[in-house]
């Protein structure tokens, strides 16, 4: 479970976000909506731990992602999947090689890489494309190749700024029907777009930003959705730190001799 409380962010004088508060449940797909420079882009960072908050607390699983030195945030970012505004693929690779990056990384054996980026390969209808260099491929297939790249290690959340920004309309209905796909799975979806008739189609949990604030909170779509009502959080049993993690967490902060954190939603 992804908590914000009290979340504000100023760049020096140029204040971004201001008092923002809300919570995103194991299993839910929400939108976030607004136009160009409401703090989209900024809130998204600071959900990843990309960025710091000025003011407030964002809390993953209970742990304020503030606390967390270097090497846990690393964790974090294992069990997360990002879909960048721009995609940052690496261009003087292939479809497959982007795809199986995160693996290699995570130290993942060669022969476990092959047989899951073909699944994702498959899942992304990229087959044909595996050896494309990703330079060459066309706006959908640089989208869907990202997205590929940010499930490819099969995160519990999944992050997406933007994503139809650079897309007609059928492509940008393709890649949402993607993650809405992704979402039916059983991960939970965070999507930024300033295209509300979109996410229309999706129908879900729809937050709105202006000026760096949260206007709306509503559920059914944009058009004619519906406040959102929140009851009490229940025991989460989709967590981002399982009980393993939580031990290297503790055992992380007092080696760091660092703040006490308060650990919530671990296991089932």
């Amino acid at each position: 479970m992804l908590v914000l409380k009290n979340v504000s962010k100023a760049y020096g004088r140029n204040k971004v976000l201001s008092d923002i508060s809300f919570r995103v449940d194991p299993k839910e797909f929400v939108c976030i909506t607004g136009p160009s420079w409401a703090g989209k882009s900024t809130l998204l960072h600071l959900m990843i731990g990309a960025e710091v908050a000025s003011k407030g607390v964002v809390a993953m699983d209970g742990v304020d992602l503030r606390l967390l030195p270097p090497t846990i945030l690393q964790l974090l970012r294992r069990r997360i999947g990002v879909v960048f505004q721009d995609y940052k693929l690496l261009w003087n690779r292939t479809v497959a090689e982007n795809i199986a990056f995160p693996l290699e990384v995570a130290g993942v054996p060669d022969e476990a890489i092959a047989i899951r980026v073909k699944e994702v390969l498959k899942e992304m209808e990229l087959t044909r494309r595996a050896n494309t260099m990703a330079d060459a491929l066309s706006g959908g297939e640089k989208a869907r190749t990202a997205i590929a790249r940010a499930i490819v290690h099969k995160p519990i959340m999944l992050f997406a700024d933007e994503p139809t920004g650079n897309l007609d309309p059928q492509q940008s209905e393709t890649v949402l029907r993607l993650f809405e796909h992704i979402h039916k799975g059983g991960t939970t979806v965070v999507l930024a777009t300033h295209e509300v008739d979109i996410v229309d189609l999706l129908q879900t949990r729809v937050i709105r930003l202006e000026e760096g604030a949260v206007i709306r909170d509503s559920v059914g779509g944009y058009k004619k959705g519906k406040a959102v009502q929140k009851a009490e959080p229940k025991h989460a049993k989709h967590s981002i730190f399982d009980a393993e993690d939580k031990e290297r967490i503790e055992k992380s902060m007092k080696k760091e001799g660092g703040h006490r954190i308060h650990i919530t939603s671990i296991g089932s």
